[in-house]
């Protein structure tokens, strides 16, 4: 982690990130593609649902980043106690939040599946997919957690083969519950739950089995709330990027709904595409976040500034192919997903084009934020945090489509991305001038 050159350091710890935020992206999409046969209210279904899947993600994330942090930076000051404490709780503490999830949601799914979005022919839809992701949600969120610890520790090919496990077997049963045993979209929740229960369990057998360098045991989970709040509030910037992603979801398929199906369907599918784009440029972040953690904890700042600059090279270049290919060829993109309803492919294909124009920006606005987040400045991760679908983004939603319609709906993220994108480059100046000036 020290001594490695950087650039190979990071290829060799983002690559299997990327692969990783990719299978996650999958998971989704493939269940989008095979539920396409089923009609625009199933794919509104699916759709609907992937809020309660980002709240889900919200959690799972933000402990799991809470907790790798403060691993990394344990780690790299050699205190291996502290960091099979902050291990162990943190996967205790991810299974009872993923727990506290599934039991409210059951307590009010129809009222919630109606507030987020669901219409009188969607909701059947939303309810069958809802009801397996929330039995599956502990485990699930728990899940997220493994990854950044086997990545705190180095361990970025065995996370990385975990999560082509779980892909491979998602995209395997998608077929055989939806349509060899009928169970439509119930069927892509099971194939898509049973995925992830899989991922987790080859993931928690690596420690079971006594093969990493921080151990997990019951005697090493903390009694001392402090600890517990750390990973909190490191956490709480992922939280904040994706509970407001969930709260965003939420607003965008309130205000398509007032267009039919077809405007879900169509924006649930070009999210979908931008999702796999993003999933990129997160991998590749989170690639360079232990890097960060474990230098600034060895005071390398020099290695830590270098890191966040080559990895912004890697994910801007990644965001900007997407860009292109969005913006040359956004039909033929929409229509991978077996949609063929023309009006579907229309208000997708315009979606994505404006999101090919705020895409070449994503890179560098979220690395701002996991820079200032890895490294434990909570208040300015939060804030950039906060900024993309929350500060910027419920305003724009919520004013924009009394303007201008239907095209208020699909512009209003992209102007959003691109005001996080401004909004984080004095945060990124100021935070390498001063936080990462190497001591003369």
């Amino acid at each position: 982690m020290t001594e490695t050159p950087i650039t190979r350091l990071l290829v060799s710890l983002s690559l299997p990130t990327v692969v990783n935020m990719l299978l996650t992206a999958v998971y989704n999409m493939t269940d989008t593609y095979f539920v396409t046969s089923l009609g625009e209210s199933a794919i509104g279904g699916v759709g609907i649902v992937f809020s309660i899947q980002s709240l889900i993600q919200a959690v799972g994330f933000g402990v799991a980043m809470g907790t790798g942090s403060i691993v990394s930076i344990s780690l790299g000051k050699k205190d291996n106690k502290n960091a099979n404490k902050i291990a162990s709780s943190g996967i205790v503490m991810g299974l009872v939040l993923g727990l506290l999830i599934s039991v409210i949601c059951f307590s009010f799914l129809n009222p919630i599946l109606r507030i987020i979005g669901a219409t009188e022919t969607i909701l059947p839809y939303a309810r069958d997919y809802a009801i397996v992701i929330l039995i599956a949600a502990p485990l699930m969120c728990t899940s997220y957690v493994t990854g950044p610890l086997l990545r705190a520790e180095g361990r970025a090919t065995y996370s990385m083969l975990v999560g082509i496990a779980g892909g491979l077997i998602n995209m395997v049963l998608d077929p055989i519950f939806i349509f060899a045993f009928d169970l439509g979209v119930k069927g892509a929740a099971i194939a898509t739950a049973l995925s992830q229960v899989i991922s987790f369990s080859l993931a928690i057998g690596f420690y079971v089995l006594n093969k990493g360098v921080v151990k997990l045991s019951v005697k090493y989970i903390s009694h001392d709330i402090k600890d517990y709040w750390q990973i909190l509030k490191i956490g709480a910037p992922t939280v904040f990027r994706q509970g407001l992603g969930s709260v965003s979801t939420t607003l965008l398929n309130g205000q398509a709904k007032l267009y039919g199906d077809a405007a879900v369907a169509a924006i649930s599918l070009a999210n979908k595409v931008y999702m796999l784009i993003r999933s990129i440029v997160l991998g590749v972040g989170q690639g360079f976040q232990p890097i960060a953690g474990y230098n600034f904890g060895a005071k390398k700042f020099d290695r830590v500034k270098k890191v966040f600059l080559v990895a912004t090279i890697f994910g801007s270049t990644a965001a900007c192919l997407g860009a292109v290919a969005c913006a040359v060829a956004p039909n033929q993109v929409i229509s991978i997903f077996g949609a063929d309803n023309p009006e579907v492919v229309t208000i997708g294909a315009r979606m994505l084009l404006f999101y090919s124009i705020a895409l070449p920006f994503l890179g560098v606005s979220s690395y701002v934020n996991m820079l200032y987040q890895s490294l434990g400045f909570v208040k300015g991760a939060t804030f950039l945090a906060s900024c993309r679908q929350g500060i910027y983004f419920i305003p724009l939603i919520l004013i924009l489509p009394y303007f201008f319609n239907l095209d208020g709906v699909i512009v209003s993220q992209s102007i959003a991305d691109i005001l996080t994108f401004l909004t984080s480059i004095p945060f990124c100046i100021w935070f390498l001038n001063k936080k990462l000036k190497t001591p003369e």
